[in-house]
């Protein structure tokens, strides 16, 4: 009783957690033994749009056939079940050889509404719909006259969360949780439509991920750092989501990702490894920003075949570095801004140097080139 006392001050106050370690985590891992993944009904994609504090998103991160990246996201946010705030986020990252800045947009919504089953999440001017069958997904919004988005993003592989229902439990007993974390993926799909710009329209045909992600619990407190990646092929996507947690709940690693092609998950579970094989340093801010990276997926077909893919190598010049304090919405910062260390800085990447995805499914070995983007975060020790 007293763990949980203090776990609900820290919610309300903002104050450091005691250290509980890491038998107060309830890893996806331990259900991604016996379940490593289960792939995504229309039912899964529900808002969950809870009443106590949370950040829920959904991230649609695009790669054109131009060149062109971009990520469109909506943000649900409630702040100790005292004030919810929604936020609809564009960021394009041109070419480099057309030698632009980076397009961000970050506005707030409002009359914010669900649909009677709550797959479709509508507010003024901005609409993210999901279809009767479950497979295409389209989001428009004219929130920002200087990204006005009008996107379909479908699917051409099944979508999945890693164990049974894709949840990591915080607290002392996992039948009362006091937090929660999930991830569900559709790591494959089709892009049409366009985002318009003062510049004119970008055509964003291509490819696409979502990541549809639920904190349900300050940020800060869920996860201190983390590691990123969507490879996008010819033949294969790859995805994985890493986070360690603070000290109070052991700096717990938790890696959940897959691999796909068209039609089909190869493989998909929490048995994954990042490593930042080669460290620069941020000297702003005494983080250790990445130069290098290898990606490390493992796990096994359905009928049983070993299954082993790396991405590894240099990250090159990065496409951005974000001090969440000084460009997230005001919300954020409200949830973040009086835990004590906490200095959230979010590293971006594509790497303009070809890398190689290589796959091993049982003795076959193949390997491709793709578009990598990547993100390495920190938030706090």
């Amino acid at each position: 009783m007293m763990n949980w006392a203090k776990q609900q001050l820290a919610n309300v106050a903002g104050t450091q957690e005691p250290i509980y370690g890491p038998s107060a985590i309830h890893s996806v891992a331990k259900q991604a033994e016996t379940t490593p993944y289960t792939e995504l009904t229309r039912a899964d994609m529900q808002w969950q749009a809870m009443t106590s504090t949370c950040v829920e998103t959904q991230s649609f991160y695009l790669t054109a056939d131009s060149g062109h990246i971009a990520l469109v996201q909506v943000i649900y946010s409630n702040v100790v079940g005292i004030r919810t705030t929604c936020q609809f986020n564009t960021k394009i990252f041109y070419p480099r050889s057309e030698n632009k800045p980076n397009l961000w947009s970050s506005d707030p919504l409002s009359n914010v509404d669900f649909s009677e089953d709550k797959t479709n999440f509508y507010a003024e001017n901005c609409a993210v719909e999901l279809s009767e069958d479950g497979k295409t997904y389209t989001i428009k919004s004219m929130t920002n006259p200087k990204s006005i988005v009008n996107i379909t993003v479908t699917r051409v592989a099944p979508g999945f969360q890693v164990g049974k229902d894709g949840k990591t439990l915080y607290g002392t007993d996992p039948e009362a949780p006091w937090g929660t974390m999930r991830h569900a993926f559709w790591p494959r799909n089709t892009v049409e439509g366009s985002i318009l710009t003062d510049d004119g329209a970008i055509d964003f045909k291509g490819k696409g991920l979502l990541s549809h992600a639920l904190q349900g619990m300050k940020p800060h407190h869920a996860g201190a750092k983390w590691d990123f990646v969507n490879f996008q092929g010819p033949t294969y996507s790859a995805i994985m989501m890493k986070f360690t947690t603070p000290p109070s709940y052991g700096s717990t690693v938790v890696n959940v990702g897959g691999l796909v092609k068209d039609g089909e998950i190869i493989m998909a579970g929490a048995s994954n490894i990042v490593t930042h094989t080669k460290v620069n340093g941020d000297p702003e801010n005494d983080w250790p920003e990445p130069e290098a990276v290898k990606f490390e997926w493992n796990g096994k077909t359905k009928d049983g075949k070993t299954v082993e893919a790396v991405l590894e190598g240099p990250l090159g010049e990065r496409l951005d570095r974000v001090d969440v304090m000084a460009e997230v919405p005001g919300f954020v910062k409200t949830i973040v801004a009086s835990a004590a260390g906490t200095k959230p800085y979010i590293y971006q990447y594509s790497p303009q140097t070809p890398i190689s995805l290589k796959i091993k499914v049982g003795d076959e070995e193949s390997s491709e080139e793709g578009v990598v983007y990547s993100e390495a975060t920190f938030i706090c020790e």
